[in-house]
């Protein structure tokens, strides 16, 4: 059995490599302003403000994590994942944790300067998130890796090979795409016009979107909702527009439950798609989609939803199939 300690260590050692990575990096940076001396800033100017952004960065102590002893983990993990999104001026503070999974946290942040919302919500992923992840295997099929930089990597390449071996480097590669590939989906949804926070950006362990809830508390899972009936009909059409819309694009959630709708002030929003998969290349698409849409009209039927889960989910495949969507 895998302890709490040993999984922090594992952490510790991917925030290691991270800042060596980030050393190479500053490195390269070092390296680019001397090949670079003459046509802007001198080397002297370009270090200086490398330092001043270093500075910065130890500046930064969020709402949330100032009240936390400066040892715990969570502090550290919190500030390094989100204190590059702060030089940025993206977010300006950490106001509270908003939710705790096993793969990922969520916290409330106040959008900066350079943000155009009020609340941002900043999901941290933890490495150890692959030790919950057994059965990832079956939503990768068909699906296309990519690098850091979100470029596609060609297949049979070492890349490709690290990954599969499951080596410290393939972990650290496996780690991005996953979290790439929610961000992807995420913002292919939200461009579609789907009931989805609307992605901000991405990188390294966390991925930042629109906020749904306030500065004091998140919008609540449906799982932990009881809805009024006049509300359940008008919610679970809203979600089953989304399937459709989700599967017109080629694409079924995979895990779609009441645990990952969000429902605030009347409304509801779809998140987590990590497990999204592709339906023109993964041959569990149909099973993840009737799936999906069992879950929803159990939690349904005890508000009055009277609704046939494998009837829906034969006519959208059909109509998938048959190019009607």
């Amino acid at each position: 059995m895998v302890s709490e300690f040993d999984d922090y260590e594992f952490e510790d050692r991917y925030d290691q490599m991270a800042d060596d990575a980030l050393y190479r990096q500053h490195g390269r940076m070092v390296n680019q302003v001397n090949r670079t001396r003459g046509r802007g800033q001198s080397r002297k100017e370009e270090v200086a403000s490398l330092v001043e952004e270093n500075d910065l960065i130890e500046d930064f102590v969020p709402t949330y994590a100032a009240k936390l002893d400066p040892k715990h983990h969570e502090r550290k993990w919190v500030i390094g994942s989100l204190q590059g999104f702060w030089v940025d001026k993206i977010i300006s503070d950490v106001l509270y944790q908003a939710k705790v999974g096993k793969e990922a946290n969520v916290y409330a942040c106040v959008g900066g300067d350079a943000s155009e919302y009020d609340l941002i919500a900043a999901k941290l992923y933890r490495p150890r998130m692959f030790r919950h992840l057994r059965n990832d295997a079956a939503y990768k099929i068909g699906r296309t890796t990519h690098n850091r930089e979100g470029k596609k990597i060609r297949k049979n390449s070492g890349v490709e090979r690290a990954m599969k071996k499951k080596s410290v480097f393939g972990q650290r590669l496996e780690f991005s795409n996953w979290i790439g590939h929610e961000f992807r989906m995420q913002k292919m949804l939200w461009d579609a016009g789907a009931d989805v926070p609307e992605p901000i950006a991405h990188t390294g362990n966390a991925i930042l979107m629109a906020f749904w809830g306030d500065k004091t508390i998140p919008a609540a899972t449906l799982s932990d909702v009881r809805l009024d009936p006049a509300e359940a009909q008008p919610l679970f059409d809203k979600i089953m527009q989304n399937v459709q819309l989700m599967l017109s694009l080629n694409h079924v959630h995979g895990d779609l439950s009441a645990y990952n709708i969000l429902y605030w002030q009347q409304d509801v929003t779809i998140i987590d798609f990590p497990q999204m998969v592709d339906a023109t290349v993964n041959p569990n698409a149909e099973t993840f989609l009737q799936r999906d849409i069992q879950r929803v009209v159990d939690y349904f039927a005890p508000l009055g939803v009277s609704a046939d889960a494998d009837g829906i989910a034969i006519e959208l495949w059909r109509d998938f199939l048959n190019g009607r969507l």
